[in-house]
């Protein structure tokens, strides 16, 4: 595939360092781990504790200190990936299964 656009050529170094962001988190096995990590890394505690919070979390820290040269990323409705657009092209990271468990049920297990 040749890029069509000239941001298309950004793709590969964005989409390299969000992944990079995400390997401490796909290495954990437990919510409570992950809940860890995410705090550590961002200096924050959850406020309401919601899908949509810790959805927002996991995103934070995925773009943390990355320049998106024009990329737009979004969680996916099942919260199993990353989708980066706004080239020719889109392309989706995955997350891992603890990742999108935690952020279905938080560490309690649902919210």
């Amino acid at each position: 595939m040749r890029p069509k656009a000239s941001m298309d050529l950004s793709l590969a170094p964005v989409a390299a360092e969000i992944d990079s962001n995400l390997q401490p988190l796909r290495e954990k096995a437990t919510a409570e781990e992950i809940e860890a990590a995410l705090q550590l890394a961002t200096n924050r505690t959850p406020i309401s504790d919601t899908r949509e919070e810790r959805g927002d979390r996991v995103l934070d820290l995925a773009l943390r200190n990355v320049e998106l040269h024009g990329w737009e990323v979004e969680m996916t409705d099942d919260n199993a990936r990353l989708r980066l657009s706004g080239g020719s092209v889109s392309l989706d990271l995955g997350l891992s299964a603890s990742i999108s468990r935690f952020i279905e049920g938080g560490v309690s297990g649902g919210a």
